[in-house]
Order: structure tokens, then sequence, then C-alpha cells
């Protein structure tokens, strides 16, 4: 296989993983919610903003023993983050407490903190110094020191595993100074560049573990080790010994995949499970109101309608995009996909993030937007477009309300059933053969700029859109800059109206991913892309 294919295949996993995580949102019909949704179509006083829920202090000291049981979300089939997906949605759990990560978002402070590094600091969001613990090893015994930090971190850049296009295109040099720092300069200044250490590029596998490429093994040196794999079933991990910090309490952990959302919350429910992981807006809704200890990550442009602007495709005129934009209304379209549930805004960030810059979400227009369908087709625009949708209840019913919605202001909107998940990536992401498809931008609060620029940046392997904007380029370049929403403020306005203007996706609503525990579970530390981090965790009699 050469490196164009290579890159594309791990790209396609990638995109799979997005697509599933969808698929959880937009779906259920046989999942059940809480409460009904307002005579409007919008779900009242749920909160989604990134925070720690409902965790109250433990009576007593920790426990040592137990199996914990997590019901994930998708599994890792394979321990090698380069592979893997390493989010919390996608198997990241499991790869963290293989692994540990370097650093951890603390989402009480909104500030990154060391995990398994010492530190890691700049004075300039540039230069960044990373300093490891004395004495860490893998657990094959060797060495976690510079040398094996840098030749891990290299192999998962040149590997392309998640946020490493953005990074190699940043990175000038990784170099380890002496035996326990590492020096990453950057071409410019990234005040977020720490998260991209709370997953993947923090992960840091041991030289043993991929000597051989044909024979992959998982050695980190993170809390846990790898026991055993069950294909589509369950993963087991057990108690690392020697972890840095004191063995860990628990003696195991089980992830298992019980299936749909609605599964792994009544399992939860019904105390099959001490963790869950939830994605389905539904049942994020029904957890947060029924008051369950967890942790609540926001997630920003939850859904989009990505709009291709390839040349030769109708949605290349902006003015049809534009139109399209005008005339979808996004509580009608929460109304038919998940029963209301989910804040309805067509915002990159809804006013639930931290990062919100305060602006008005953009109207539903339907005059305007048939003015400028008129425009088009007097140009040749035929009124025609296509919808991508899965032949499952709610895809279709969701491109039914889009079809509907474009129909009455002059677009005609074909819909294109494809059978999978599978089949939907190749459309998008590979063979690019769609006008509009849904997709998921999750935009988290720890780092908006690296999902901004991942789906609006030129060139980028994640912009499903095709989208160039030099202007556009120029704003997320500022923004790579800024270290608090405040300073951000403007420059994510002038973001959300040059978004608003040229139109590559709607965006239908703003949303939560959450990782729930019971309320005799402890220690569980929130971290980066929804990963839960275990090595403290502890089940209390």
């Amino acid at each position: 296989m050469n490196h164009t294919s290579l890159t594309r295949a791990r790209w396609v996993g990638l995109f799979t993983a997005t697509t599933l995580a969808l698929t959880a949102c937009a779906s259920s019909s046989d999942d059940t919610s809480g409460d009904k949704a307002a005579p409007d179509g919008s779900t009242s006083n749920v909160d989604y903003t990134t925070r720690v829920m409902n965790v109250d202090a433990p009576n007593g000291e920790p426990v040592d023993g137990g199996t914990l049981r997590v019901a994930e979300y998708s599994e890792a089939r394979v321990l090698d983050p380069t592979i893997s997906y390493p989010t919390g949605s996608t198997g990241g759990n499991v790869l963290a407490s293989v692994y540990d990560t370097l650093l951890r978002y603390d989402a009480t402070t909104n500030a990154f903190v060391p995990q398994l590094a010492e530190a890691f600091e700049s004075d300039d969001n540039t230069v960044w110094t990373l300093r490891l613990r004395k004495g860490v090893k893998f657990t094959d015994g060797s060495p976690l020191d510079a040398a094996a930090v840098v030749a891990s971190m290299e192999r998962y850049i040149n590997s392309y595993g998640l946020n490493a296009p953005m990074v190699k295109g940043n990175l000038t040099s990784i170099e380890a100074s002496d035996d326990l720092t590492v020096t990453i300069t950057l071409a410019t200044p990234w005040a977020t560049f720490p998260n991209v250490l709370t997953n993947g590029l923090g992960m840091i596998l041991a030289p043993a573990a991929y000597a051989d490429p044909e024979n992959f093994k998982p050695i980190g040196a993170g809390p846990f080790v790898f026991e055993s794999y069950a294909p589509s079933e369950k993963t087991v991990v057990v108690a690392n010994d020697d972890y840095f910090d004191g063995r860990p309490h628990l003696d195991k952990i089980e992830f298992t995949l019980p299936g749909a959302d609605s599964a792994a919350y009544d399992g939860f429910k019904g105390d099959a499970f001490d963790v869950a992981y939830l994605r389905n807006i539904k049942l994020v809704d029904e957890a947060i109101k029924d008051g369950v200890s967890g942790m609540v990550n926001h997630a920003g442009g939850a859904t989009n309608l990505w709009l291709n602007t390839d040349e030769g495709r109708p949605t290349a005129d902006k003015r049809v995009r534009q139109a399209i934009a005008l005339a979808f209304d996004p509580e009608l379209y929460l109304q038919r996909t998940s029963g209301g549930a989910g804040k309805p805004t067509k915002l990159l960030l809804g006013d639930d993030s931290l990062w919100s810059p305060g602006v008005e979400s953009p109207a539903t227009d339907p005059a305007a937007a048939k003015k400028l369908v008129d425009e088009a087709k007097a140009d040749g625009f035929d009124g025609k477009v296509t919808i991508i949708a899965r032949s499952e209840q709610a895809s279709q019913a969701g491109a039914v309300a889009v079809q509907a919605m474009l129909g009455a202001v002059g677009i005609e909107v074909e819909i294109d059933l494809v059978q999978n998940v599978a089949d939907q990536t190749q459309k998008i992401y590979v063979d690019r053969a769609f006008d509009i498809a849904t997709a998921a931008m999750s935009i988290h609060d720890e780092d908006p700029y690296g999902r901004l620029a991942g789906n609006l940046g030129t060139g980028s392997s994640t912009n499903a859109a095709g989208y160039a904007s030099p202007e556009m380029d120029a704003l997320l370049a500022e923004l790579q800059s800024k270290a608090t929403p405040a300073e951000a403020k403007d420059v994510l306005t002038r973001i959300e109206a040059l978004f608003a203007e040229d139109v590559p996706t709607v965006i239908t609503n703003s949303g939560a991913m959450l990782n729930v525990w019971q309320k005799n579970v402890h220690g569980i530390q929130p971290s980066g892309e929804t990963i839960v981090l275990f090595d403290d965790a502890w089940i209390a009699s």
C-alpha cells in the first residue's frame, strides 16, 4: 500500500467513527426520553455546558479491589492509537487505561494539567517544554524517557493519527533536550496545543510495541495492562502493579459494547454497568434530568449538513448554499429526528459553549431563500440537489424534513439512500458524491480551534465541503493563538459571520456527550476528547 492509500485508509477509519457517532445522535426510534419536547419543539432547561455534574465527595477512604464495568459507545478494535480513533466515544478510554496520557484536561479549572508527564509549559505558545517524571517505566521494563517519547510522537504524526495532520502542518521540530526533557517547537503560536497531549499524541508507546510492524503489541506505561479482547463484545484490562503513581485501586476493568445507547443507559439504570458513555441526544437529556453523576462535554455542531462546494455541484453556488441555510428550520429538524431533543442553532458555538461569542443564530427566512433560488435559476441552476440518507428511520426522517423545507423555496431534493454508515462514509469523504450530507463537527470546549480548523481549513482531510477560503484560513490562524474565550471573542465573532456568509455547512444543533457513573464510583478523572481516566477510580462497598 503506498503512502497516499495508507493515509486515506486511516482517515476513512476516522470518518467512519465520526459518522457512527452521528448515527447515535440522530437516531433511535427505540430510545426513550425522560421529558417530552416543549410545544415549540425545543427541549427546555437542559444545560449542555462542559462540567462535572452531581459528583459528591466520598465517605471514607478509597477501597482496593473490584472490577469496574464500563459500557462503551464504540470499541478500539486495535490498541494502536494511530489506527483506532482515540476519543472517548471511539475506544479512547481503553487506550488511555493502557498508555495513560501525558496531560489531562481539567474541566473544573479549564486548564491542562500533568498526568503521566511532570510538566508541560511555554512562554510564547510556540516553544513547548515537556518534562518527564523520573523512573517511569513501560510494562516491559524499558524506560519512558525523552527518546521513547520523541519516537512515539514521530510515529504517531507520520501515521496520521487524530490531530496529526494539523500538528504536522504546525510543527518545526520535536527533540530530546536531555533524558527527561522534550522540546516541541511550532511554526506559530498555538495556545490550546496541550490538548493534543490529552489523547492520541500524548499516548506514549514503548519502542517494543511497534518494533515489528506486522506484530503490534499494546505496551504502555498506563495504570492498566491489556488482558483480552472479544470483538464486538468486551475488552478487559488488569491493574499495572508497577504504575508510576502506585497500583490502581481497581483490579480490573471490563469495557463492554452493549449496542445502542438505550441498552447502555438501561443497563446503567439497572446496575449492570458502573460507567456508561452516552451520545444519543435524547438519552443525554434524560440522564442530565435524572441527576446522575458524570461528565458533560459540550458539543458545538453536534449535527451539521455539509454542502459540497466542489466545482460542478449545484451547492458550489454560494447563493444556493445561502438559500439552503435560510430555508432550514433547526427546530423542525430536531422534532423530526430526535423528538425535539438538542438545542436548535445555526451557530458553530451555541450559547452553552464556554467559547460562545454571544452572537445571534442566523434566521430562518423562506422568502429570502426563494429569492436567492430564483436568482440562481436565472443563471442556470436547474433547481435540483441530492441529500444522502441511510435506510434507517431517523436518517430518512431528517432527509424528508430537509426535502420539505427546501421544496417550499423552489429546490427539488432527491434522497440518495445508502444502506449503512460505511456506504455513507464512502460517498461523503472518499468519493465526495453528494450535494448535502449529514455529519457531526462535535466542537469541544478544550480546543475549539482544533475542530474548527479541521472542519473549515483549506485542504483539511476533515473538511467534507471542500471549502476553501483564504479569509477563513486567516481567521483560524488568528484564533490559534488565543488562550481564553475572552481573548477569542472578537475573532470568533468574525468566524461566525464569515461562516454564515459562506455556508460550507448548516449547523442544526448543539448538544453534549456524557460519561456517567454510579454514585458509589469515585476517583474518575475526565479529560480531553471526552476521555475519562481510571487510575484513581474505586468502588465504594
